[in-house]
């Protein structure tokens, strides 16, 4: 069966699917591999459940015609992918970054539909198969897609951009994440830039933040649309975030519910692209202040006469710091900051942890709480800061102290699941 055959088939189905406990009735399931498990040993449980076929690699398990023998079952739903993504010939914007990414693809999806019916990537599945069914996810109902694109390795933004061919790009940043893959800010860069790489390669667009010098050099000889300082296309200015981005452009002042200086340049990437595709002033402001964060990211929860900063989905040293830093410049009398390990830094895991925990403690932060294996490690911390090597060892001492009429940041790598302090309050 070639890939327009099996496209047909797709048209028909209701979704596309590679977890059998998510299984819908008419659905199209894709038998993938990983480590620990084999998906063409449950092709079968996928259509009792309900799948009209089920996509598998392997001949052992073609026992009726609803199973589809292909050579490489992730190989072909990325390749199915890519021939709808032509075959509905959309505009698709896509964006990547060290930080900032899940931001301000929410913010762009809230701008853009006001105005178009737009699909956006579910959370954060905007990996090798998160792109994919990203794109499969797209009907003839949609009008914009909007593909985050995210990578630990070099040439996996190359992969996923050469799948989704998109029209326009946008870089939030290049900061120090994922340097145990990459290897370097160096290996960030390039991994990132290969999102511009295949923009210029087919003559395609870019935004570009013109407050990122570096967003501005490696951008050079690309088709840019620029927003951020005056003289860009689209001048957007900072007005303060104490704790909310308040900022203007052009007559409009747009209070936003997301905290943090480092939220201005996603937020004002999102009225960029909205200005581009039309959407009123009116309308983008509308949308930028209705956006409210989820999962973990920037959330403001009040716990009694406490409130909390929740920021625990994701850190690295790049985020870590302007969250430290925007926490410094916060005006509440008393503050604490509870941080833990940052994931995935290889052999820069030492210095950059030390670095973290030297700036936390010359900051105007009352009390810092270190938490986990790598922040036990560093040494030389004032009399403000505690280490613990645990979220236990940490939980035993937090819960018999008395916190009130305290600011709190809440900030570590997701696998630290710090969103379990806000329980102790």
């Amino acid at each position: 069966m070639n890939i327009e055959q099996l496209h047909t088939l797709f048209l028909e189905c209701s979704q596309v699917t590679t977890d059998t406990r998510k299984i819908e009735s008419n659905s199209l399931f894709f038998a993938l591999k990983g480590d620990n498990f084999n998906g063409n040993e449950f092709a079968n449980e996928a259509l009792k459940k309900g799948a009209s076929y089920a996509v598998i690699d392997e001949v052992a398990y073609q026992t009726s015609e609803r199973h589809i023998l292909v050579e490489n079952t992730l190989e072909t739903l990325q390749t199915l992918a890519s021939f709808h993504r032509h075959y509905l010939a959309i505009p698709i914007i896509s964006l990547t970054g060290s930080n900032g990414k899940t931001t301000t693809k929410e913010l762009i999806n809230a701008v853009l539909s006001k105005k178009f019916d737009t699909t956006a990537t579910v959370g954060n599945l905007n990996n090798h198969i998160g792109v994919p069914l990203t794109l499969l996810s797209m009907s003839s109902k949609t009008e914009i897609g909007i593909v985050e694109m995210g990578a630990n390795h070099l040439k996996e933004i190359a992969l996923l951009s050469s799948i989704a061919q998109p029209d326009y790009g946008y870089i939030t940043n290049f900061g120090k994440a994922h340097l145990e893959g990459f290897g370097s800010l160096e290996g960030v860069v390039q991994g990132k830039t290969e999102l511009y790489a295949n923009l210029k390669g087919h003559g395609k667009m870019v935004f570009v933040n013109t407050n990122d010098a570096q967003q501005v050099e490696q951008s050079k000889g690309m088709k840019c649309i620029t927003f951020g300082r005056k003289g860009s296309k689209y001048p957007i200015e900072f007005i303060t975030a104490d704790p909310f981005v308040i900022l203007r452009y052009e007559t409009k002042r747009i209070k936003s519910q997301l905290i943090g200086a480092y939220n201005f340049n996603n937020i004002a990437a999102a009225i960029a692209i909205g200005k581009h595709f039309e959407v009123s002033d009116q309308a983008i402001q509308e949308a930028i202040e209705t956006y409210v964060p989820t999962n973990n990211r920037s959330q403001i929860l009040d716990k009694g006469t406490n409130k909390v900063i929740l920021d625990a989905y994701n850190a690295n040293p790049s985020s870590m710091k302007v969250a430290l830093e925007n926490f410094s410049g916060l005006t509440d009398k008393t503050k604490i900051a509870i941080l833990g390990d940052m994931f995935e830094l290889g052999h820069e895991a030492e210095a950059e942890h030390q670095f973290i925990a030297d700036l936390a403690s010359n900051l105007d932060i009352h009390k810092v709480y270190l938490l986990g294996e790598n922040f036990q490690k560093v040494s030389a911390i004032n009399d403000s800061t505690q280490q613990f090597a645990s979220f236990e060892a940490f939980k035993d001492y937090f819960s018999k102290q008395q916190t009130k009429n305290t600011t709190l940041l809440i900030k570590a790598s997701r696998g630290m699941a710090l969103e379990r302090i806000v329980e102790l309050l």
